[in-house]
């Protein structure tokens, strides 16, 4: 084994992704350094009521927010599940925190204070700060520019031996592509956009797609809406279907076109009238800071080539990425891949060679091919999230994820389908909870906490 290294690493963004990565990097002996252009850590998990002034997203130059939380969201996992594994997200009994087992995204953003605090790193994150480029030079360093948002005529350049990419995918937004929107009369909005239903009070909306964000979105909005129209690839039958419970939402099969008269014409046939079109459609990975001269590209909303959607092959280690991978528990696959970073970094762990990594990369890719799986979807992990870690885990020396962790996340997922009004209020799996934190005992002690 070669010995052990410690390397100067940048990791780009403070949200639950960056803290991680700082929290192992640092562990195994690294120096590190985080840009964060807010004020604070926790990425997406800080809200704001502000807006973009384009509200579908699509102009390049416009003033960008981060944030895409909506004022009223819970968790769609339980805290147990969603726990880092070395810091266990366990209720807190003071008065402004949030007790609940599916909890809003405030409770979310204190947690991630609370595990900065907890292993000091905030004294690593540089906040105010924009990275504005990142590049490697001739030397094999990586250069990395940053600015003082408060001092933009200023720039800094710094040579790293790494990069680490923590940066989100909630930013960008994705917009559906419906012939005729562009000479519809109507209001569009991007789910990034959305923050309370009052501006929908009164009008007919119609909402692109099916996800976690368009269940809760409707939801909300049809207390105040006149009508709420559903849109999905998945709806695909001519026959009217209201939403059980609701009175004003309807499920719709994917709309067909947006007319100039204000209509919205859905497949099949069907027609109404609308105001607006919300579009909860998801967003698209976007890294404008970076240059790797083509080496790393999104393409149809994969970023690759990626070794196990974390290294670059002909760049790895000293370029990865963390927290690519969506339909996921986000916080735990963090570790996963941070310390997997941490250690190859070091020389404790090893890579395969180049080739051998873009071997695999390409099966990966024509496995997906092969079963029809859309490129937008290279990393998409339903099914395969808990191989994945473990996979890593094994890599890494550490343990695997813990069956009860399985368990509830599976739970979780079967209760937003079958029951998506009261499944963060009503669940059947309290001896999972019972396990973890039994675990969570064992794992670490807190001070104060109540178990």
């Amino acid at each position: 084994m070669p010995p052990i290294a410690a390397r100067d690493v940048a990791v780009i963004g403070a949200g639950a992704a960056g803290l991680v990565a700082a929290r192992h990097l640092r562990r195994e002996g690294h120096f590190v350094v985080v840009f964060e252009r807010e004020s604070q850590v926790g990425g997406t998990w800080i809200y704001t009521n502000k807006t973009e002034p384009d509200p579908i997203g699509v102009d390049p130059n416009r003033p960008v927010v981060h944030s895409s939380l909506y004022a009223s969201l819970r968790t769609n996992l339980p805290r147990e599940a969603m726990s880092l594994r070395e810091y266990p997200f366990v209720a807190k009994k003071t008065g402004h925190r949030d007790p609940r087992r599916f909890p809003g995204h405030r409770e979310v953003l204190e947690y991630l204070k609370d595990y900065a605090t907890e292993f000091a790193i905030g004294e690593l994150v540089r906040f105010d700060t924009e990275v504005s480029r990142v590049s490697q030079g001739e030397n094999g360093k990586w250069e990395v520019r940053s600015i003082k948002r408060k001092e933009e005529e200023h720039h800094l350049d710094e040579a790293f031996d790494a990069v680490v990419v923590c940066t989100g995918h909630y930013t960008d937004p994705r917009i559906a592509q419906i012939p005729g929107a562009d000479r519809w009369p109507g209001k569009q909005i991007h789910s990034h956009n959305y923050r309370t239903p009052e501006p929908f009070q009164d009008q007919v909306v119609v909402i692109i797609g099916s996800s976690a964000s368009a269940v809760d979105i409707s939801r909300e909005i049809a207390s105040v809406a006149k009508e709420v129209h559903i849109a999905s690839w998945s709806t695909s039958n001519e026959e009217d279907q209201s939403l059980p419970g609701f009175t004003n939402i309807w499920l719709r099969p994917m709309v067909e076109s947006a007319n100039e008269d204000g209509s919205i014409s859905f497949q099949h046939g069907f027609k109404i009238s609308a105001d607006i079109i919300l579009h909860c459609t998801g967003y698209k990975y976007s890294f404008p800071f970076l240059d790797t001269k083509g080496i790393v590209t999104v393409d149809d909303n994969r970023v690759g080539p990626l070794y196990k959607h974390v290294f670059p092959p002909s760049l790895a280690p000293w370029l990865s990425f963390v927290g690519l991978p969506w339909k996921i528990a986000p916080f735990p696959q963090f570790e996963f891949q941070s310390e997997w970073i941490a250690g190859i970094l070091s020389g404790r762990i090893s890579l395969p060679s180049p080739d051998e990594m873009m071997k695999d990369v390409e099966a990966f890719y024509a496995s997906l091919q092969a079963s029809g799986v859309p490129k937008r979807y290279t990393h998409n992990m339903t099914g395969y999230q808990f191989e994945y870690n473990d996979w890593i885990a094994t890599q890494c020396g550490s343990p695997k994820t813990e069956e009860w962790r399985k368990k509830m996340y599976s739970a979780a997922s079967l209760g937003r389908k079958e029951r998506p009004e009261t499944y963060r209020d009503e669940w059947e799996d309290d001896d999972l909870v019972l396990q973890a934190y039994q675990d969570f005992t064992k794992q670490i002690s807190f001070k104060g906490e109540s178990y």
